[in-house]
């Protein structure tokens, strides 16, 4: 074939794809989404407030990525995704309407990945990346060549997206604005229920539950539900399921299908026997700490051992779990002093990452970055008895977006004020992120355990920390 012809041919095939365009492209979700669309061979641009390290990745593999938006940056798009993120007056969505160009929103581009193959959806108010990134690592380490879609990196692998060839494609379940229910899973886990997102529900716990309750419903025929019973409002749940699903549990506190016994917390490091209706399976160890992270190993062997693969796999694939990005990540350890990011912004987190900071054995200093006015006003109560095993608090201001105005009598040195009533009496309030790294300089020493926590930018302070420390 002479070069002409293969010019030719090229360009040809570059007309014959799918041009998907992603406003809001550098998410998480976003851009998982875009990564395994990319991987099928779509044709992918896509835009974002500023340049980001997920950004970075999507153009090296092949994205076209505009940095602001602008309504030209849909030229030639077959079809626009947005989120909930998306203002319903963003320049490309306006312009995707004027043209007629199909707008499609991120859950709805992410169910028709899942529901065609045999889907895993993992959903929770807790857990549900960690879990998610579990099972996708045991099934990519056994040769399952899963697709995955998850809200964070696996920190193995570098990625929070792949297109695999095997049968399963794995995603976690989004509840925050009902969009779950998009989805009909072959497999679907729920590791816990919470009252956070109320805003999205009408303020009520109530049409929380039952849009979960829908969730599970939704189950294809003669598929699996896999929840953990130790949840309270999960186990009311359990009474409503059909017969036409097989239902697995698994949980410490209950009496579970999977279950752990003879559990020793490490450093860093948790182990466990594994136990399934009274037969012990084997030994676990994980390289992540705390109980939290016993439940999602539980989750993860019911739905690999569901998907086909043996106790023994799983135990030795999952050991190579080195946690997803901003999950009790550690930043750095200078001069023995521990530094770990976590996106702990909900007080049930709060509890389970300082519980498994306290597994280390160091003095510990937390600092929170609540995020949204509305989940800060909603659980504030919650979060002032959530500090218990930290050493030494700081709060920074509230971080939330635009569409998320502030409510009064709501505010940082508010809970700081609850803190010290409730749970810690060593609790301060620190009105920017340059007062807090100023203040760690001060008073961090050799054996500390300095933790980060927040769904906002709050990891910036435990970078900076880990860069001036070491300079130090």
């Amino acid at each position: 074939m002479n070069k002409v012809n293969a010019s030719t041919e090229k360009v040809q095939e570059e007309e014959k794809r799918e041009h998907v365009h992603f406003i809001g492209i550098g998410g998480y979700g976003m851009s998982a989404i875009a990564r395994v669309m990319l991987d099928m061979g779509y044709h992918v641009t896509g835009s974002d407030v500023a340049r980001k390290e997920l950004t970075e990745k999507l153009q090296k593999k092949g994205a076209h990525v505009f940095i602001g938006h602008q309504k030209e940056n849909i030229s030639g798009a077959d079809l626009v995704v947005y989120s909930t993120d998306i203002p319903k007056e963003n320049v490309e969505l306006t312009a995707a309407q004027e043209y007629s160009i199909p707008l499609i929103h991120r859950s709805k581009m992410l169910a028709r990945l899942l529901n065609e193959k045999k889907g895993v959806a993992v959903a929770g108010a807790h857990g549900k990346t960690t879990t998610t990134s579990m099972i996708s690592l045991v099934m990519e380490k056994t040769g399952a060549d899963p697709t995955y879609i998850i809200g964070g990196e696996i920190m193995d692998i570098g990625s929070n997206a792949r297109a695999g060839k095997g049968d399963f494609v794995v995603a976690e379940a989004d509840e925050s604005d009902g969009t779950f229910l998009e989805y009909f899973p072959q497999i679907a886990v729920v590791t816990n229920i919470e009252p956070d997102h109320l805003e999205n529900y009408g303020g009520d716990f109530e049409n929380l539950k039952k849009a979960y309750r829908q969730f599970l419903s939704q189950v294809k025929d003669e598929g699996t539900a896999i929840v953990c019973i130790d949840d309270n409002y999960v186990q009311d749940m359990l009474a409503e399921q059909k017969e036409r699903i097989s239902l697995i549990t698994y949980g410490i506190k209950q009496d579970a299908d999977y279950t752990a016994e003879n559990i020793e917390p490490g450093d860093r490091t948790i182990s466990f026997d594994v136990v399934y209706k009274g037969a012990r399976l084997g030994r676990m160890k994980l390289s992540v700490p705390g109980m939290h992270n016993v439940y999602n190993a539980l989750g993860t062997t019911a739905v690999c051992i569901e998907a086909g693969l043996s106790f023994e796999e799983i135990a030795v694939a999952i050991t190579s779990f080195r946690g997803a990005k901003r999950r009790f990540q550690v930043i750095g350890e200078v001069n023995d002093v521990l530094v770990v990011d976590d996106y702990a912004h909900h007080p049930t987190e709060i509890e389970a990452t300082l519980e498994a900071a306290r597994s280390t054995n160091r003095r510990i200093v937390a600092i929170f970055q609540p995020q949204r006015y509305t989940r800060t006003f909603f659980l504030l109560d919650a979060f002032s008895r959530a500090f218990t095993e930290a050493d030494e608090v700081m709060i920074t201001d509230i971080y939330s977006p635009a569409n998320d105005p502030e409510i009064e009598g709501v505010s940082a040195e508010r809970l700081v004020e609850l803190i010290k009533e409730n749970s810690n009496a060593n609790a301060s309030y620190a009105a920017s992120k340059e007062i807090v790294l100023e203040h760690l300089l001060k008073v961090v020493k050799p054996g500390d355990l300095v933790i980060t926590m927040g769904a906002g930018d709050i990891w910036k302070v435990a970078e900076q920390l880990v860069e001036e420390l070491g300079e130090k």
